[in-house]
């Protein structure tokens, strides 16, 4: 098994004389690795460019390959192992993905509304009775073309409406691009964390995790627009990282040779090297505007990952030699970063309500027609001011939303999944929908819950992350928190507001990544003793067999599935859960 180093034990001697003499010593106390981390300190170009380790060959000598196809399989498994992964969970995500055949939860407002959106290209109008027509057989669609007032941007719905254009108004049809995009995030997920970790196997072990997660899976299998929001955040996040590596690359393609085959750094090019067109970073920018036009939530990820950005370019700089780093940053790095992300996001984000600008029946699509050049964003043409009027009239929707709900929650309650939201339920009766159970009947349920052991693991992941990121000085640590503070942070905002669990969806690849992490602090670094690396995957081992079973163990309350009536009360660990 390849492991990152994130396991590295730094043990130090005291001073002479005793007593720890300054602040670097006492940290030492808690693993602070100090300036030269605890022991030789990589060469400037392993400091930019950590070095992919060499593809591990043992796998395929035990399944008695020849060196040369053994060798010819590990470098295959950097994509042949997400494949598989991601294949995996395709397969759960679509397995009877048209059951339950109703509309489950605030499906009510997306489904349609991605089907209004296809006709006419804005939110028309429904009657009250429209789901059970919509259901019916045959089906009817009592579509009217006024505009309606809705409180999300349309990006999402447009995404669940290919769906319904290459399937129909149905279940299965309005699912299907949840699905797919659920499915492809598991792959990216693998790829991201084997960018992060210089590791196949933990960011394959990241993406598996997140294809068990049972708030995953059930968001993966609904209508809804968090999915969607956590899938580009998730893109954002692989693009940034990409574009992190390339721009090292070419730092260090300009600094001077050393002689020993290495680099070193050079403050001509650490302060002036521009780093020109960086085309990852424009898709991640373009990534992050398409989460906001999905759901608002997405603008505090663009915000913070802005920040992480420019950080990674002044670390870079800094690393390269530059002397004033923050100045280079700012000079040469900061508006090109403005540009591709915060301007290509807004552009993005109305560029997404193009179907609103180009008819004429959407709501408060004509509100500013007719007003003059009154107020002070009068210079804007009035599709403008009307999409202005729009959202401020829908901001205002969204902060005084404070009327009670069954399922909400506070999101200190979200890492241990205090209260999960049932999106369906149904108690059939004996002889009824497979229910064989005479006594009590049966219970059928959809419940966004994450896998428990997973996210109660998570939480002890987290802790670990944090230490490596403060005391460590680890990056990746660093990155990892960024993603769960973003998605997660921001919502402690809005205590009066009614939220729910579910929201949570958008940080939960950064869950697995913090697991996987925390897993290979368990296996150990390189070169660890056999016996240390061997009771370090058998944990590993165990706890991902656990996860797994898990998982199992809820599928009935994901997949909506009909089970007596106990064995739906033995799943409700939680009081809360009911």
């Amino acid at each position: 098994m390849t492991t990152s180093d994130t396991a590295a034990d730094v043990r130090r001697e005291e001073p002479p004389g005793g007593g720890l003499s300054n602040w670097r010593d006492r940290m030492r106390r808690f693993g602070y690795p100090g300036r030269h981390g605890g022991g030789p300190r990589p060469g400037t170009r392993e400091r930019l460019v950590p070095p992919w380790p060499e593809p591990d060959v043992r796998i395929g000598a035990l399944f008695g390959f020849s060196p040369v196809v053994a060798a010819r399989l590990a470098r295959w498994s950097a994509w042949g192992g997400p494949l598989l992964i991601a294949l995996v969970a395709g397969l759960l995500r679509f397995w009877q993905l048209g059951s339950p055949h109703a509309v489950i939860f605030d499906e009510t407002y997306y489904a349609k509304d991605a089907w209004a959106l296809l006709h006419f290209g804005y939110e028309g109008t429904w009657p009250d009775k429209a789901n059970d027509q919509i259901l019916a057989n045959p089906q009817h669609i009592p579509l009217s073309p006024e505009g309606s007032y809705v409180v999300h941007p349309p990006m999402g719905k447009w995404i669940i409406a290919v769906g319904e254009w290459l399937f129909g108004l149905d279940p299965f049809g309005w699912r299907f691009m949840t699905a797919l995009l659920g499915t492809l995030s598991v792959l990216m997920l693998c790829r991201i964390g084997r960018r992060l970790f210089r590791s196949t196997a933990l960011g394959c072990l990241a993406g598996a995790l997140m294809a068990v997660d049972g708030l995953h899976f059930v968001m993966s299998r609904t209508a809804l627009l968090d999915l969607m929001v956590m899938f580009w955040v998730l893109a954002a996040f692989g693009c940034l990282l990409v574009d992190r590596d390339r721009t090292r690359e070419r730092l260090v393609r300009a600094l001077p040779e050393d002689g020993e085959g290495g680099v070193r750094p050079d403050p001509g090019v650490g302060d002036g090297l521009r780093f020109g067109w960086r085309p990852w970073r424009l898709a991640a920018g373009l990534c992050l505007g398409l989460a906001c036009a999905s759901k608002w939530n997405g603008a505090y990820v663009l915000a913070a990952f802005g920040v992480l950005a420019v950080l990674w370019d002044v670390g870079a700089r800094r690393t390269a030699g530059a002397a004033h780093p923050v100045k280079a940053m700012l000079r040469k790095d900061a508006v090109p970063a403005f540009l591709s992300t915060v301007v290509l996001s807004v552009a993005t984000y109305i560029a997404s309500w193009s179907g609103w600008f180009a008819t004429s029946g959407g709501y408060f699509r004509d509100w500013a027609n007719g007003q003059g050049a009154a107020g002070p964003w009068g210079w804007l043409p009035d599709p403008l001011r009307s999409l202005w009027h729009y959202e401020a009239e829908v901001y205002d929707f969204h902060v005084g939303l404070t009327s009670g709900h069954t399922y909400q929650s506070n999101p200190w309650s979200w890492l241990v999944l205090g209260r999960p939201v049932s999106y369906f339920y149904e108690s059939p009766k004996a002889g009824h929908d497979g229910c064989t159970d005479t006594a009590e009947g049966c219970a059928r349920e959809v419940l966004a819950l994450g896998t428990p052991l997973l996210w109660w693991a998570a939480c002890l992941a987290l802790l670990y992350v944090l230490y490596r990121w403060l005391f460590r000085r680890d990056w990746r640590a660093g990155a990892v928190l960024c993603g769960v503070a973003a998605g997660y942070l921001p919502w402690f905002l809005y205590q009066e507001r009614t939220i729910f669990l579910f929201y949570a969806v958008v940080f939960v690849p950064f869950l697995c990544l913090a697991l996987a992490m925390t897993a290979g602090a368990l296996a150990g670094p390189p070169g660890v003793r056999i016996q240390r690396r061997t009771v370090g995957i058998v944990t590993v081992g165990v706890l991902c067999l656990l996860i797994v079973w898990n998982f199992i163990y809820f599928w009935p309350l994901y997949t909506g599935q009909t089970i007596p009536l106990e064995a739906w009360r033995h799943r409700m660990w939680l009081d809360t859960w009911i």
